[in-house]
């Protein structure tokens, strides 16, 4: 009786406000053009991305391991642009910043849980690049469809589990000192920080999901290339070198849009302290820009999808010439 007891005035000193308020940019001049400019991008984002899923859905030669994978990274793109710039826009050119406390809890689980998908399909792609160069012979009985929508859908339910974990466990802290979350949105860190008792486990899940979704997919990453210019030393003539590595450029800019943003806003916090608003800027782009450029890197530097647009534009304008 008494544990059931003290459970219950642990769970009565829970103290959870009705809303949480966003700060967003503040004290900045014509910060309605940054704004702008985050619609701007999310409308982009939002056409290169579903374009990307209905060409990869409707072209069957573009049905294989490699495409499964972008049609993945394009599908968390959406949904991670979809999670954030929306709920930001109406935010703030409503004038009303605030959150209600349940749909904070939904605003960082979905941004957190694209965002993780966003690496680990760059983890899955840079695997499926080392094994198509290191290991070609065998690529198609290691690498097919099948393992590949496996590996996916275990990715899917990992890191849906363990970032709803995390959501869930923000529902066991208090936050007496503040509501103010001085973020462009809900963001999982600023919440935690407000808070005012025992976190301790949330930090050690924090620290997890970043070292398993930030910091080993980058390692790996970097491993795995160089495991393939390893392989690619082992090439005789120069041309069949660079017609290889032409097959890793795509990929190569992806990881570069995704972690260099990252990469620069952690080094600058270490340098000096930033303020507020330049950590929602930095953080606001790292978060808006990896999905605009991927559409946009993978129509550019894929011959297949490329040429498959080219084809669709001719045919359309032929169709127009014969209407006419």
């Amino acid at each position: 009786m008494s544990s059931i007891n003290a459970s219950f005035v642990q769970n009565m000193s829970i103290v959870r406000p009705e809303y949480f308020f966003i700060t967003g940019l503040s004290g900045i001049p014509y910060s309605s053009y940054y704004y702008i400019f985050l619609c701007v991008t999310y409308f982009i984002a939002l056409i290169g991305n579903s374009a990307v899923l209905i060409i990869i859905a409707m072209e069957r030669s573009l049905h294989s391991p490699k495409y499964i994978g972008v049609f993945n990274l394009a599908l968390a793109d959406l949904g991670e642009t979809n999670a954030w710039i929306p709920n930001t826009m109406k935010i703030f050119f409503s004038d009303s910043q605030y959150m209600s406390y349940n749909a904070c809890l939904a605003n960082m689980f979905f941004v957190n849980l694209f965002v993780t998908l966003q690496s680990a399909t760059l983890v899955v792609l840079a695997f499926d690049r080392y094994i198509a160069i290191c290991l070609p012979l065998r690529y198609h009985a290691i690498v097919n469809n099948t393992v590949m929508s496996l590996v996916f859908v275990v990715v899917w339910a990992f890191n849906t589990s363990l970032v709803a974990l995390a959501a869930s466990l923000m529902t066991q802290l208090s936050f007496c000192k503040s509501n103010v979350v001085q973020s462009y949105y809900c963001d999982y860190g600023a919440v935690l920080g407000m808070a005012c008792n025992d976190n301790s486990i949330n930090m050690f899940l924090t620290n997890l999901i970043v070292a398993l979704f930030l910091v080993a997919p980058l390692i790996i990453i970097v491993l795995s290339y160089m495991g393939i210019v390893f392989a690619l030393s082992k090439i005789t003539t120069w041309e069949a070198r660079l017609k290889a590595l032409q097959t890793c450029v795509s990929h190569l800019l992806l990881v570069v849009s995704f972690f260099l943003p990252v990469i620069c806003i952690f080094i600058a916090s270490l340098v000096t302290s930033l303020t507020p608003n330049v950590r929602v800027i930095s953080g606001s782009l790292s978060l808006s820009l990896p999905p605009m450029l991927n559409p946009i890197i993978y129509v550019l530097n894929t011959a297949e999808i490329r040429v498959l647009i080219q084809k669709l534009l001719k045919n359309r304008i032929v169709s127009t010439h014969i209407k006419s």
